[in-house]
């Protein structure tokens, strides 16, 4: 198939794509990181066959390790015989908008793995660790099969947070001899974590980063029954620990389940969801009507104290009930 798409080729591609073919999967994803006028047709085609993955978010401050740990994650959740998919999202190139790293070296194990999909994303700039096309390519990967869905953030401090809000499990990586253990307490991952991961625990100084990641967390005033964060060791390099990790996965996904809070996590993510798309297509809307004179002219106002931000805000959202 050609490059270019209509829309008479999404439900074969659709097709391809639940049938494991890692062409049209990939064709997909283009797609929405292309915000291609076809998106919606895709996102029609592909709703019916979403929902059963289990989406794993994984971050970390940078030199942590999370491409070694994801690598040996696929790999124990391989031994499974459970389907991966990988989302890798890259800082931006600021000239192309392009993933500058490309999709992870140290992934390349599985390259040759039918059962395993890994996609570098570029983050274009977008806070949060994210991409803003994140969410559509989970539905892809979803809809293609993928058992367990894994997220790996580019590693950028405070706003790694956003994380928290697309995946079911979120997997915060520390390592000893990075400060982390402040660190953590800094960026306000120690509220998003789900479960605690002291990699390179061959290094001096692993006993003590999970030590303070202990006392840090009995800090919190957790309600009862809330699922209580276990702190795993590993040496992602050396493969040791990750049985553990999945064990503890799965232990947090039956919690989920059990508590309904898993109902109340992707009923969430799926607002916000809802919400980033519609706020996006309402500025492009009035973009293309009024142009960006109109909001000049506000904003001079606002500036020279003739009106003020709310007034300003509030005759710009008139302009889409006339």
């Amino acid at each position: 198939m050609s490059r270019r798409a209509d829309a008479s080729s999404v439900p074969d591609l659709v097709e391809r794509a639940r049938a494991g073919e890692a062409r049209a999967v990939a064709r997909l994803i283009s797609l929405v990181e292309d915000e291609s006028p076809l998106l919606r047709e895709v996102m029609a085609a592909l709703a019916p066959h979403t929902g059963n993955a289990q989406v794993i978010g994984i971050t970390g401050s940078p030199g942590v390790g999370k491409s070694t740990s994801t690598n040996a994650l696929v790999a124990e959740l391989r031994k499974q015989g459970k389907r991966v998919g990988v989302l890798a999202v890259d800082p931006s190139s600021p000239f192309s908008g392009g993933a500058l790293l490309g999709d992870r070296v140290r992934m390349q194990d599985h390259a040759t793995d039918r059962d395993v999909y890994i996609r570098s994303m570029a983050s274009r700039g977008h806070l949060g660790g994210l991409a803003w096309t994140t969410p559509q390519a989970l539905r892809v990967l979803d809809a293609a099969g993928c058992d367990v869905i894994l997220i790996e953030t580019v590693g950028v401090g405070q706003s790694e947070v956003e994380i928290a809000g697309l995946a079911d499990t979120t997997m915060v990586l520390l390592a000893p001899g990075m400060g982390d253990g402040i660190q953590a307490a800094k960026a306000g991952i120690l509220e998003i974590g789900d479960i605690y991961v002291v990699n390179k625990a061959d290094r001096d100084g692993a006993d003590q980063v999970r030590r303070d990641l202990r006392s840090m967390l009995a800090l919190g005033q957790a309600p009862e029954g809330s699922w209580k964060p276990p702190i795993v060791k590993t040496v992602a390099q050396k493969a040791q620990g990750l049985d553990e990790v999945v064990a503890e996965i799965d232990r947090h996904r039956e919690w989920l389940a059990s508590s309904g809070e898993l109902d109340k996590r992707r009923t969430r993510r799926a607002r916000d969801e809802i919400e980033a798309i519609a706020v996006t297509a309402l500025r492009q809307r009035w973009g293309d009507v009024h142009g960006r004179s109109e909001l000049d002219a506000l904003a001079a106002a606002v500036v020279a104290g003739t009106t003020d931000p709310y007034a300003a805000a509030d005759e710009l959202l008139d302009t889409y009930s006339d």
